[in-house]
């Protein structure tokens, strides 16, 4: 151990001036305090003037409160967000509009090509009309809907759910955004177009999707489609990711430690395989970093492969493969890999509780790194140099010390270090975007999740179906084998 704990130490040490640098002026928080929570926070949802009532959609649970540093993590899964389904008897709020409104809201939908969005979808023509005919009921109810349609695409993606093929983020702007209040807040200051233009994502690779768009001839129709696609994901995210966040984008295989919207360090990743094992979206939060884990092997396995029965017949392999095996008054078999070099999920694993028991953690097998192609877990995300990853959240998310890093790693014993920030962790899927070094490239479509979004977009808007969150039946990727 005394050359894994000194590459161990030097690793610490090289992460320890990142992680300072970026962490200078803050009070590191105590282990036993309520999570800082880093995230942007919402704007006042107050309207400047009086709405009608509309459907106002639930906020997203909080994250649940943090264990012990000490004490292994019982982890349930989070209470899903609802399922909102339409109310057909409420329509969009109908503000009065004034046709210098109007025509602005006529010249934004005009030029909205520029996001990857359809000027007809939004009523352009009938606007036009009730703009020409002057004020009154008629030009208010078809400035209303328009600016809500647009608002709702803008703001939360054109694509529906339905579309949104294993997508399971839940995208709270609505909560900080509703459509009545934004209405109003552009009617009082009148600044339509500003309004609108507040609910881009903040992310940089949005504003460099519609450069390329932008330089994409109209002829290439194809390339053009693909942005549109791409810009629309990230529509489906929170409009602004966070102060520090990790996202790997799954058909690249790479994960970014990020800060402002800046790479920070990169690492190279392993994803599901195409077909069941493949790896769903999703934006959950990192709430501890656990160093040396024990795995408890799913039933799948441990029934299914008849491994239980197999490591009670034989001792002498479960010790080899460092098994802990008991058998249940029940009859049932419980298998726990326990920590070291060789367990399933190497040196670490990033705790970040989700119901379809997905999570970041290393491998024992990280020759397969060297693959260009790396589709090939059972679900879970397989990062590179994860000990550095791990030491680095330990540092920047919990204040850590790197001395205490490196000996908490060298222990050998499973250490849960609690996360003393609110950090979220986003698992993308984009095929089009800015690769680590920051230039936009294309990635291959692994699990064919392009062509309902295409489809989507090929045919008239959906209006809106009040879904918050996909319906798709959620499997359960537990092996990281």
């Amino acid at each position: 151990m005394v050359g894994h704990g000194w590459a161990v130490w030097r690793t610490a040490r090289g992460v320890s001036g990142l992680a300072l640098a970026l962490a200078a002026g803050a009070a590191v928080a105590q282990a036993n305090r309520a999570p800082e929570n880093i995230l942007p926070a919402p704007k006042p949802a107050a309207p400047a003037t009086p709405v009608p009532p509309v459907n106002q959609q639930p906020a997203v649970p909080a994250p649940s409160s943090q264990q012990p540093a000490t004490t292994p993590p019982v982890t349930t899964p989070a209470p899903a967000a609802p399922v909102i389904e339409p109310d057909l008897s409420v329509v969009e709020p109908v503000l009065a509009w004034q046709v210098a409104d109007a025509q602005a809201l006529a010249k934004v939908i005009d030029g909205i090509g520029a996001h990857g969005l359809i000027p007809a979808d939004y009523q352009l023509t009938d606007l036009r009309a009730a703009i020409l005919a002057g004020p009154g009921a008629a030009l208010d109810a078809q400035a209303s809907r328009s600016f809500a349609w647009l608002i709702e695409d803008m703001r939360d993606g054109r694509t529906r759910y339905d579309s949104r093929h294993q997508w399971f983020v839940v995208d709270p702007d609505v909560d900080a955004r509703p459509t009545a209040t934004v209405m109003a807040e552009a009617l009082a200051s009148k600044d339509i177009a500003g309004a609108i233009a507040s609910l881009a994502p903040t992310h940089p690779d949005y504003a460099k999707l519609k450069e390329a768009l932008a330089k994409t001839p109209a002829a290439d129709k194809a390339t053009r489609a693909l942005i549109q696609v791409n810009l629309d994901r990230w529509r489906w995210l929170p409009r602004d990711l966070g102060k520090f966040y990790l996202l790997t984008n799954v058909p690249e295989f790479q994960l970014r430690l990020t800060v402002d919207n800046e790479i920070i360090r990169s690492y190279r990743t392993i994803v599901g395989k195409p077909g069941r094992t493949a790896t769903p979206q999703l934006a959950e939060v990192v709430e501890g970093v656990v160093f040396n884990p024990t795995w408890t092997v799913p039933q799948s396995i441990v029934k299914g492969e008849n491994l239980g029965a197999q490591l009670l017949a034989n001792p002498a392999r479960a010790k080899r493969e460092n098994y802990k095996v008991t058998k249940n008054k029940d009859g049932s078999v419980t298998v726990v890999q326990q920590p070291g070099p060789n367990n399933a999920l190497g040196l670490m694993k990033l705790d970040m509780p989700n119901e379809h028991a997905i999570f970041l953690h290393d491998t024992p097998n990280r020759n397969l790194f060297k693959l260009a192609q790396r589709a090939l877990s059972h679900g879970c995300v397989r990062t590179e140099r994860a000990t550095e990853l791990a030491i680095t959240m330990a540092i920047l998310g919990a204040g850590v010390t790197p001395d205490d890093a490196v000996a908490i790693v060298t222990s050998g014993k499973y250490t849960r270090v609690a996360m003393t920030r609110t950090f979220p962790v986003y698992l993308t899927y984009f095929t089009m975007a800015s690769d680590i070094t920051g230039k936009m490239g294309t990635f291959n479509d692994l699990y064919g999740r392009d062509a309902p979004v295409l489809a989507s977009f090929a045919a008239p808007r959906a209006p809106w179906d009040g879904k918050r969150q996909s319906t798709e039946k959620v499997i359960k990727l537990d092996n990281p084998l």
